[in-house]
């Protein structure tokens, strides 16, 4: 087991200076990165959507017969005559001032539609990550310790189900057997309030944790079984330590270091997956909304949306690596020591 070397005060105060200096600097030239990437996949989702067939003002009119009046009105107001450079600079300056544009479909301000709907995802998100990372971090610890029992199998037979099946998958199952038959929870709406939020959005939440959870399983199990045949653990029984000290003082926050490393992976697949669940349980979330943008090719809701998504994925991302040298005090920002 190793043990930190005795440091005087001004040392360790500069240390700490030094460090946190560092994470401000690190934290910064993240940052920094993340505003040409954002460029780089608005300007890719701009043109996706610009070489997609159809036609967003047939979209927009339905069944009416086109006037032709009205479609230049339509095309003129919506810039769709303009070279596709000249589309996405306009988009993009308005952007840069804090305006995403006018839905086409629901001729409403973009910002206002994602401020509507973004509770619901968000909701569902938390209460997600929350089962995966709270579950499967219990599911394998407990797994590790009962290696090779019945239990240890029930868990990995579970993760295999879970890693299995698909998101929507599951939610029908579970919205037909707890909320058709056995009537535990409500099978629509997003619910008002916190409590009624939480038991209206528990189906969704488990049907979206089950199919990300057995990631977090396996790889608790894994890290936990490699950690426990370490010497520190031999050493630290032999010295008479508690199981449970053993446990939560060394073996689980040193387990804990490639589960967090996956935690950025694993939240935006939960991300991914509440579009799915949300269209399953006929959720207004923002999934829901961007999925009936692309079918209607409602260009600035698509871009206002995946530009949304992009900055929430960099920042979690950069959370994580954060995270990951906090834990982990040996690893400063590409400095670790081999």
């Amino acid at each position: 087991m190793h043990s930190a070397a005795p440091s005087t005060g001004s040392t360790a105060t500069s240390g700490g200076a030094g460090n946190g200096s560092s994470l401000v600097v690190f934290v910064m030239r993240r940052l920094a990165v993340t505003i040409p990437l954002l460029l780089i996949i608005s300007f890719g989702v701009f043109a996706l959507v610009h070489i997609a067939p159809g036609d967003p003002v047939r979209s927009l009119l339905g069944a009416r017969a086109p006037d032709p009046a009205t479609v230049a009105a339509i095309r003129a107001r919506y810039h769709l005559d303009d070279p596709f450079l000249v589309q996405y600079g306009k988009w993009l300056s308005q952007v840069i001032r804090g305006d995403l544009g006018v839905s086409i479909q629901g001729n409403r301000a973009v910002t206002s539609t994602i401020a509507d709907r973004l509770g619901v995802t968000i909701f569902l998100s938390l209460m997600s990550t929350i089962l995966v990372l709270g579950l499967g971090i219990l599911l394998g610890a407990v797994a590790a310790f009962r290696r090779g029992t019945r239990l240890d199998r029930a868990v990995v037979m579970f993760s295999v189900f879970g890693i299995s099946s698909p998101a929507f998958v599951t939610g029908i199952f579970l919205l037909y057997l707890f909320g058709v038959l056995l009537h535990w929870f409500p099978i629509f709406g997003p619910g008002k309030g916190f409590l009624d939020r939480a038991w209206h959005l528990a189906l969704p939440a488990l049907a979206l944790a089950t199919s990300v959870m057995a990631i977090v399983v396996k790889i608790t199990r894994a890290a936990m079984i490699e950690e426990l045949a370490r010497d520190y653990v031999t050493f630290a029984r032999a010295r008479g330590l508690s199981s449970r000290r053993i446990l939560f003082a060394y073996v689980l926050r040193n387990s804990l270091i490639p589960v967090v490393t996956a935690a950025g992976l694993i939240v935006v697949g939960i991300v991914a997956g509440a579009i799915y669940v949300e269209v399953t349980f006929s959720l207004p979330g923002l999934g829901a909304s961007m999925v009936d943008a692309i079918q209607k090719r409602d260009i600035p809701t698509i871009q206002g949306t995946t530009l949304l998504f992009s900055a929430f994925v960099l920042l979690v991302n950069l959370a994580v690596d954060v995270i990951y040298t906090l834990i982990d005090p040996r690893i400063r920002f590409g400095r670790v020591e081999s």
